[in-house]
């Protein structure tokens, strides 16, 4: 029996999974899927979890509950892929033989690449969202803090769910206005980009509601340290910005797995086919998800449309058929604007974020690139989207893989 082997249980693993159980025939291949973790996160409620909008209990359950009747599922920690011999080996010593290798290992925060970062100040007045622990900490932080200055900042690109870190400076906002001390709080977004977004246009959307909501930013600020002792931020020309407390995007580097395997770019992100999602090395193995060195968004709906495309990738490269390059760099993400509001964007490796209706052009019922309260329904819908369809490969109606321009209103 020949054996496909799925690296990590995150959404992405998860997903193939769910899909690959349906698509393969069980009396020729046997699916395994292997991760560290006995616990699946919820991960766009880290956001969430810090303004108490989410409890803990709302964001995690069992891995076991998603994974398939009739894929393995083991509980371990992979030391290595070895590509040339197909065998992963496990951090006890075991040794797991593949035919066809699915990489969906995700992206960490490693605060430990900024100097300063895990100082002194590191859970005290310095924390991140990008992890349950870490969202759960600034949670109990919040909840005390009586107001100064806080900074919201990026280190680098690329992060998973880009823009998240803006979303906690506008949930921030709307947070302090209900607590009643947002005359006390001082919101400054720190970012190594020129502006908000890496959009043109969602840029402008975006710096307008900065705006409107009095939260500065700063863009352009490539960190250097972080000065503990002088509770500020300074980058590589010098300049510095203050803050009494410190909410950080630490660098996202892929899993280590895949530094020590020798697979992965500087950052341990694995070079990845943008259209077939395979392997630029090894055409065995495919790649998805925030695994991947994709120019496309490290969201979980960047790999939802991955896994449509990669199934029936994976079935034609099993039937020794060319592999189609269908997948365009889609992903749509909710911006929650706070006050019970979000927007919507939709965006593709070509085309750039505009307004109109989605998903069915002309009527929607949701806006693109416009506040509005269907759209904050529609990001706290997700929830359960993810925890029911998205997860075990329940096809979603009037979403595809391909992104559609009916409905967007570019300019002529």
């Amino acid at each position: 029996m020949k054996r496909l082997l799925i690296l990590g249980a995150g959404t992405s693993g998860t997903m193939m999974a769910n899909h690959l159980k349906h698509e393969l025939d069980q009396e020729e291949w046997e699916i395994v899927i292997i991760d560290e973790c006995d616990t699946h996160y919820y991960q766009p409620g880290y956001l969430f979890l810090p303004f108490d909008l989410y409890a803990p209990e709302d964001i995690q359950k069992p891995i076991r509950d998603f994974i398939p009747r009739g894929v393995n599922f083991m509980h371990e920690k992979l030391d290595k892929i070895l590509p040339a011999e197909q065998r992963v080996i496990s951090a006890n010593g075991d040794s797991f033989h593949y035919d066809l290798l699915i990489i969906a290992t995700g992206t960490k925060p490693a605060p430990d690449e900024t100097t300063g970062m895990l100082g002194k100040e590191w859970k005290k007045s310095v924390f991140d969202f990008y992890t349950y622990d870490g969202a759960l900490d600034l949670r109990n932080k919040l909840r005390e803090w009586e107001g100064g200055k806080l900074v919201v900042h990026i280190t680098e690109m690329p992060i998973k769910c880009p823009v998240a870190p803006l979303e906690f400076a506008f949930l921030a906002d709307s947070y302090f206005k209900h607590k009643g001390i947002r005359d006390k709080v001082d919101i400054t977004f720190v970012t190594p980009m020129s502006g908000a977004f890496t959009k043109p246009k969602a840029t402008a959307a975006l710096n307008h509601l900065l705006t409107e909501k009095h939260i500065n930013i700063i863009p352009d600020f490539a960190i250097e340290r972080i000065d503990n002792d002088n509770k500020t931020i300074v980058d590589y020309g010098g300049s510095s910005v203050p803050f009494d407390l410190l909410v950080t995007v630490p660098t996202n580097k892929g899993d280590a797995l895949i530094e020590r395997s020798g697979l992965g770019d500087e950052l341990n992100y694995v070079p990845t086919n943008k259209g077939t999602l395979q392997s630029k090395d090894y055409p065995n193995i495919f790649v998805l998800g925030d695994a991947s060195n994709l120019p496309a968004s490290k969201a979980g709906s960047v790999a939802h449309f991955e896994a449509e495309i990669l199934t029936e990738n994976i079935k034609r490269y099993i039937a020794g058929e060319p592999l189609k390059a269908d997948f365009d760099g889609h992903a749509n993400c909710f911006v929650e604007t706070g006050n019970g509001k979000a927007l919507l964007l939709d965006f593709n490796y070509s085309h750039e974020p505009v307004e109109g209706e989605f998903p069915i052009p002309g009527i929607g019922p949701l806006r693109l690139l416009k506040e509005s309260r269907m759209n904050h329904m529609g990001k706290m819908a997700f929830r359960w989207i993810y925890w029911n369809m998205l997860l075990k490969g329940t096809h979603i109606p009037f979403v595809s893989a391909a992104m559609s321009e009916s409905g967007k209103h570019y300019d002529k």
